[in-house]
């Protein structure tokens, strides 16, 4: 097993990485991996793997993805084209800003509006994008059919599948909420209580809707029959969605963000992502100190970042929205210059409270999955239906389990994060690709909600400065803050923790900080190694071998006798 040991924090990884030739698949759940896998050797391509991963993930990973969610896809394909593709949930026409009653102005209360309506039931339903980003990334990028690449999901909702002890967990934890909804009580409530670790799950209802998507394609979703159905029944129940929102729906292509660290190109997510911007704003921060030298684990490492995090959450609650409802400053947070500015508010001594140094302009539950294959293609996604089980709604006859996203809008008017007709959310979600000299050397992401970014910030740390290797960056310690209480993972130290906090900092230990980070390095021979970590149920899997020569073909000896 892989170690690490600096500076008197010592950690042994959990998991293996898994390596390859042909391509590469890192998801949060093992059968999600292997949809991916099916794909690559059946001589699909990266976006076809990546996008039966996620339709298999939306059975057995059904809490985090649906496909009726929202998520972001950066893609690096073999032919030099770069982009990312936004599907994230828009609010409905009938929205409108002052559609929830919060119950405080001040935090930690500020996003609670009276009778959980932004958050459960119906209201709190985004009108959807996932299905139709995936099916375009099919369509445009990929090799196979839409049913080809539904069968694993279909298999797996028809034939049932076994609850992880993580599953079983989860289902636990947001149980008291989901037996308000019988429809989704049905599937992870058997008999009134939680599914156990090991318990099958059949979803054959879910079987159908994929096996008609399969037939008829995305506008089976939006404005066709299926849609029809989900727009009706949340209409009874008081939802917002129609039809009309449903037809009207669009994503976005988006350009990365880019910045440079110490010589590797960084490449993210842009707005109305907080991702992107932000990862290079703090690795740009991080560029002027010597992170190295400072050494992985210490007080001195712990606290940079911290202060560098505050830093970058004063600016994401400023200036990050919808790019088509405020100007987002994207040059000037990326840029260099603006780094050396912020640098100079850090006091390496002692913990600093720090305002956002541009103008105002305004889920933890999520899922990422990182595919790479043999020609060069290469695709981060991370996907949501944000909360645990998102609405907890599931639509009667359909098995589709609906998203929350409402609740990432600021549910007091008049402020940029607030709720208008059409506007997407701000999400942290950061698919990241890193290159070196123009070459794609490394793609990661993980879920976490507002954890995600700086998440993915520490694992570069690991890599570029303390030389760690890609499973040993994924699973070390982690740390975050957004100016309030520093969590740091309790396989950090209680000594180290102690010298953080003596610095001013509220240090409050966790098990975890953010989810699973699922991660694909390429070497300059092209050979894959996929890293997934000890946070979810992460799994790594490897094509490698290959077909036969061409032109060749057993021909035994004319005089050999036996078999």
């Amino acid at each position: 097993m892989g170690w690490r040991e600096r500076a008197g924090t010592t950690f042994t990884c959990e998991k293996r990485p898994a390596t390859a030739a042909r391509g590469m698949v890192v998801t949060n759940h093992p059968l999600g991996s292997a949809a991916g896998a099916e794909m690559l050797a059946a001589g699909g391509n990266a976006v076809d793997a990546a996008i039966a991963a996620l339709f298999a993930l939306t059975v057995v990973e059904p809490m985090m993805v649906g496909i009726c969610g929202a998520g972001m896809a950066h893609l690096r394909l073999a032919s030099g084209a770069h982009l990312v593709l936004d599907g994230y949930t828009v609010a409905p026409a009938a929205a409108r800003a002052d559609m929830f009653r919060p119950l405080s102005d001040t935090w930690p209360d500020y996003m609670k509006v009276a009778g959980d309506d932004n958050a459960l039931g119906p209201r709190a339903v985004g009108v959807p994008g996932t299905l139709k980003a995936w099916c375009q990334l099919l369509e445009r990028f990929g090799t196979l059919d839409l049913e080809s690449v539904l069968q694993p999901a279909i298999r797996h909702a028809a034939r049932g599948f076994h609850a992880t002890g993580y599953l079983a967990e989860v289902t636990t934890e947001a149980a008291p909420l989901i037996a308000q909804f019988p429809e989704t009580a049905r599937t992870f409530l058997p008999g009134g209580a939680p599914m156990k670790r090991g318990a099958r799950i059949v979803m054959p209802e879910y079987a159908e809707t994929l096996r008609a998507i399969a037939r008829h394609g995305p506008d089976l979703l939006y404005g066709g029959a299926l849609g029809v159905a989900i727009a009706d029944h949340l209409t009874r129940h008081g939802g917002l969605i129609t039809v009309d929102d449903l037809k009207q729906y669009r994503t976005v292509e988006r350009a990365p963000v880019r910045g440079e660290y110490r010589g590797w190109q960084i490449a993210g997510a842009p707005p109305p992502t907080a991702g992107g911007i932000h990862l290079i704003e703090m690795l740009n921060v991080l560029e002027g100190y010597d992170v190295a030298a400072l050494g992985y684990g210490t007080a001195d490492s712990l606290h940079l970042l911290a202060e560098v995090m505050d830093l970058a959450f004063a600016d994401r609650n400023a200036a990050t929205g919808d790019p088509d409802f405020a100007d987002i400053p994207v040059a000037r947070l990326t840029s260099k210059a603006y780094a050396s500015a912020r640098r100079a508010a850090i006091d390496m001594a002692r913990a600093q409270p720090h305002a956002a140094g541009v103008a105002a302009v305004g889920s933890p539950h999520t899922t990422h999955l990182t595919v790479a294959d043999g020609d060069g293609n290469v695709v981060a996604m991370t996907q949501t239906i944000n909360d645990l089980f998102g609405a907890k709604v599931t639509v009667p006859g359909t098995g589709i389990l609906l998203n929350n996203t409402m609740n990432l809008f600021d549910p007091h008017p008049g402020h940029a994060g607030s709720v208008a007709p059409g506007k997407r959310v701000t999400s942290s979600m950061a698919p990241t690709i890193v290159f070196r000299d123009g070459r794609p050397v490394l793609a990661l992401g993980l879920p976490g909600g507002v954890r995600i970014f700086t998440s993915v910030c520490q694992a570069l740390v690991n890599v570029i400065d303390h030389g760690m290797t890609l499973q040993e960056a994924v699973e070390a310690p982690r740390v975050w803050t957004q100016g309030q209480e520093v969590e740091i993972e309790r396989g950090v130290p209680e000594g180290v923790r102690a010298a953080v906090a003596a610095r001013g900092h509220q240090v409050v230990p966790v098990s975890a900080v953010a989810g699973g980070m699922n991660a694909i390095a390429i070497d300059e021979d092209g050979a894959l190694t996929g890293a997934a970590c000890w946070r979810a149920d992460g799994t790594a899997i490897g094509v490698g071998g290959g077909y036969a020569r061409e032109g060749i073909r057993f021909q035994p000896d004319a005089g050999a006798r036996g078999a």
